[in-house]
């Protein structure tokens, strides 16, 4: 009797065991896809403060491209502004897009591409978009390995049980995944 006792209470202690590893592991990679995103907001807030700066220069040398400025301040308002993740990728798709317009539009100011102001905000928003390419990636794998693990059997029946969601990827829109035309 005693060793079916011991046997049953181990058994039980593995599975209690089983389930705290698996319990564990899905708050990691749940706080790890946080986190990620989170670094996706950090380098989008540096953008956010780039524009402004951007807009100004470009204001000086483009006073009859209004429209375009107006443009891209309303793009950035939006994506401040936007909630939740999916809102969130769709409004900064769009901030991109305008960007590559402003952009576009400077190649008609020899003026201004001469600007070292310019020329360094240029450069450090090209920066700050390579980085938020990697803080992308680096949340989508992330969101790839979440997603996977809440799916597959037996996490799947801990996961529903304990109601963990799973993620969205932060894909780009249909123009941003189109080559960006330049012409001299």
């Amino acid at each position: 009797m005693p060793t079916i006792l011991w046997v049953v209470l181990i058994v039980i202690a593995l599975i209690i065991a089983w389930l705290v590893l698996v319990y564990n592991g899905l708050i990691k990679l749940r706080n790890r896809t946080d986190e990620a995103w989170s670094d996706i907001d950090v380098q989008l807030k540096r953008r956010y403060d780039l524009i402004p700066n951007l807009v100004e220069t470009v204001k000086g040398y483009a006073k009859h491209e209004k429209e375009l400025l107006e443009n891209v301040t309303k793009a950035r308002s939006a994506a401040m502004g936007a909630k939740g993740m999916g809102d969130k990728a769709k409004a900064e798709n769009m901030l991109s897009q305008t960007l590559k317009s402003l952009f576009a539009v400077t190649e008609n100011y020899p003026d201004l591409k001469a600007s070292q102001n310019f020329l360094k905000l240029q450069d450090e928003l090209s920066d700050t978009e390579n980085k938020i390419q990697a803080a992308r990636r680096f949340y989508n794998g992330n969101v790839r390995d979440f997603n996977t693990k809440i799916q597959v059997f037996p996490t799947n029946l801990i996961a529903n049980t304990l109601g963990f969601k799973k993620y969205d990827f932060f894909e780009a829109e249909g123009g941003e995944k189109e080559a960006v035309k330049v012409k001299f």
